[in-house]
């Protein structure tokens, strides 16, 4: 029975349940819809005026020193779409810059400056460096890998780099180049910390994944 049970395992591997944040109660769920219940869904739904929306974006902005990504207010993104379009036409209506779009990211970058003065590709990468600044570790930026012509976004050492892999999934280009850095780690023994989207929103989660970098 066991060895029955291996072989249908390997035949008909279960499925792995991805669960989802709702953003408008942040609740955990699962399933293909966006919202966990329609009672969320209703709430995304809900009109706000325009002006309001760009009030709330400002006081976004002043309060963070930058411009909000989309990610990181859904509670607010889902009323600015609704009303506005998109949520670059929501930013550009606050008289904002908007940050690298989705079909673009790949050819436009908007530089950021982290606190240690360190220019970042994206909001993202700042929050990160500031992360790094912040809990005192030292760290170089764009540190190249030994024999190749790609560089990491961080390095504690040089046997220790950290990579942003913000678009994993979206590009075949970047899937490979990620996949070529992976591999040069293994084969040298450099230990790799990777991010994702998920370790910064809708919540910042450094702590666990930066610690111990040494």
């Amino acid at each position: 029975m066991r060895c029955a049970a291996i072989v249908n395992n390997k035949k008909f591997p279960k499925h792995v349940i991805k669960l989802k944040i709702c953003r408008i109660c942040e609740k955990q769920f699962t399933g293909g819809n966006i919202y966990c219940a329609n009672v969320c869904y209703k709430k995304s739904r809900v009109r706000h005026k325009p002006e309001d929306l760009i009030k709330s974006l400002k006081h976004t902005y002043e309060k963070l020193g930058r411009v909000p990504a989309k990610r990181e207010i859904p509670e607010l993104a889902s009323p600015c779409i609704y009303a506005f379009g998109s949520w670059g036409n929501a930013i550009k209506a606050a008289g904002l810059e908007p940050n690298r779009s989705h079909e673009h990211r790949m050819y436009k970058r908007t530089m950021t400056k982290a606190k240690d003065g360190h220019s970042c590709d994206s909001i993202s990468e700042a929050l990160i460096d500031n992360w790094l600044s912040d809990n005192e570790v030292k760290h170089l930026r764009d540190f190249p890998y030994p024999n190749s012509g790609h560089k990491a976004d961080w390095a504690i050492n040089d046997t220790l780099f950290i990579e942003y892999f913000g678009l994993a999934g979206d590009s075949p280009r970047y899937d490979r180049d990620m996949k070529i850095k992976k591999k040069i780690c293994e084969k040298l023994g450099i230990r790799l910390v990777a991010i994702y989207p998920q370790d910064l929103y809708p919540k910042l989660n450094l702590n666990s994944k930066l610690k111990n970098l040494s």
